[in-house]
This record gives structure tokens, C-alpha cells and sequence, in this order.
């Protein structure tokens, strides 16, 4: 078995070696991640500039971009006549549960993992007293066998999260729902030119059976996420406007002509 270990800490990160070498008792294990921290860039592909990556030792490569920069040379390059069975994403350091998972590199590769066809996982760490890595680390490789054992549908990913503390067990949840206070922090440099950082205190709603609500019991939560975004509830809702829309194109003299 092959595994593609990525990340968006960074190829230096604590989460990202602990995870490999236990990744390493199941099979071969090649990692290819950001050169630095990535935290926060989405699914951010580069196209502005080329991409180097850099082998820094046997089967440890280093990217100057993005975790979906990384998955796209792995999938696409390095590894074009050895593709890898499996993608696995993390430790990332602090939770990726609710909104998070439209900002995070960690879980971003793994939905371009699914895109590119390879069964993704993507782990993420809470991280207040008595966090650990390598507790994380190990019950990961566990779940990976798991996941071998019963293959992750097509187009389907899945986040998984662990608690601070010793988990009291494993629940399948839903996404929550966090809500920032937002802010933006002006600030001038010595030269007089203003400058902003982007700031925001997270709130939770919190309802039953969702990913934060089960790491804050205790849990481990593992969320299945599709490519699929469709809203096919939103589809039926919507499906009333379509007579409206035509007239309004109807009565578009462009289209007359």
C-alpha cells in the first residue's frame, strides 16, 4: 500500500512526521507538503509563478506552495506511474470542524484528492492541555486501517478530529456551525502606510451531533464531505423563479436580436 502524506503546518511540523511514521507500519509512505505554514490558504491552487519542490530525504519532498499545490505535483509528477491508494492530510494543529473546512489547506488537499480520484483522509488536533501528537498520530494509523478494510465512497472524503484528552470514543457527525466576531486591525508602519490584520473571536452554535460538539464530549468526530456542494434543497426552493428568470431574459432586447 501506497500513502501520500500531506499537510498545511508545514514538511518541518510536528503532526506531519509523527503521522508518517506511524503511517509507515502499513505500508510505503512518501510525503510531499509545504515548504512552510500554509494555514488558512483554502484550495489554493498556483498559477502565477512555477511550483520547486525540493527532495530533502528518502521519500520526503518540499513544496513552495500550497497542500493542493502538493497533491497536484504528487498526483501528477512524482508519482504519475506509482499512484499512491491513499491520501492523508494532516496533523493539523487546532480543529478543522464547521466553517473551517472552507479555509483549511489540511482538509482542502483532501477534497483534491478526491477530485484527482484517491480516497483522502484529512486528521486535525485539538490543541488545549493535554493535547498529543503521537496519541493522535497512533490512533490515526488505526483508523486508516479501518478505512482499507471498507473503502471511502467516490467523490467522499473524510475529517476526522481528536479531543485535547484521551477520547472517550468515536462518533460520525455532521458539520457544525461556527460564527466569527469578525474584525479587521488598522495599524500604520514606520513609513506612514496603514497596514491590517485580520482578526476574528470564534462562537459555536451548539446544536446535537455536529463535529465540534463531539470533540467537545470528548469524542473523536469523523464527518463524511462530498464534492458535491449542490444545495438540492435550494434547488426545489429555487425551482418557482425559473418562469421569472425566462421573462426576464425574454424581455431583453439583446436577446431579440
Amino acid at each position: 500500500m501506497r500513502i501520500l502524506v500531506t499537510n498545511d503546518d508545514g514538511i518541518y511540523s510536528e503532526g506531519i512526521r509523527l503521522l508518517a511514521a506511524e503511517l509507515a507500519r502499513l505500508g510505503e509512505v512518501v510525503v510531499v507538503a509545504p515548504d512552510r505554514e500554509q494555514s488558512a490558504t483554502g484550495h489554493s491552487l498556483t498559477l502565477s509563478r512555477p511550483l520547486r519542490m525540493q527532495r530533502l530525504e528518502e521519500g520526503w519532498y518540499a513544496v513552495d506552495g500550497t497542500p493542493t499545490d502538493c497533491v497536484n505535483l504528487a498526483i501528477l509528477s512524482l508519482l504519475r506511474d506509482t499512484p499512491p491508494d491513499l491520501i492523508v492530510s494532516g496533523i493539523n494543529f487546532g480543529l478543522n470542524v464547521g466553517d473551517d473546512v472552507t479555509y483549511s489547506g489540511t482538509v482542502s488537499a483532501t477534497f483534491e484528492g478526491a477530485i484527482l480520484g484517491v480516497p483522502s483522509i484529512a486528521f486535525s488536533q485539538e490543541v488545549s492541555e493535554g493535547f498529543s501528537f503521537a496519541r493522535a498520530a497512533r490512533l490515526a494509523a488505526r483508523l486508516v486501517q479501518e478505512v482499507i478494510a471498507e473503502p471511502i465512497p467516490r467523490d467522499t472524503l473524510l475529517n476526522v478530529n481528536f479531543p485535547a484528552g484521551e477520547p472517550r470514543g468515536v462518533v460520525f457527525s455532521r458539520l457544525g456551525k461556527r460564527v466569527y466576531r469578525q474584525s479587521v486591525i488598522e495599524k500604520v508602519d514606520p513609513r506612514g502606510r496603514k497596514y491590517y490584520w485580520i482578526a476574528g473571536t470564534p462562537e459555536w452554535q451548539e446544536d446535537p451531533g455536529t463535529d465540534h460538539g463531539a470533540v467537545q464530549n470528548g469524542c473523536i468526530s469523523v464527518t463524511p464531505l462530498h464534492l458535491d456542494l449542490t444545495d438540492y434543497r435550494g434547488l426545489e426552493t429555487w425551482g418557482g423563479f425559473a418562469g421569472r428568470i425566462d421573462g426576464i431574459l425574454g424581455s431583453d432586447p439583446a436577446r431579440a436580436r
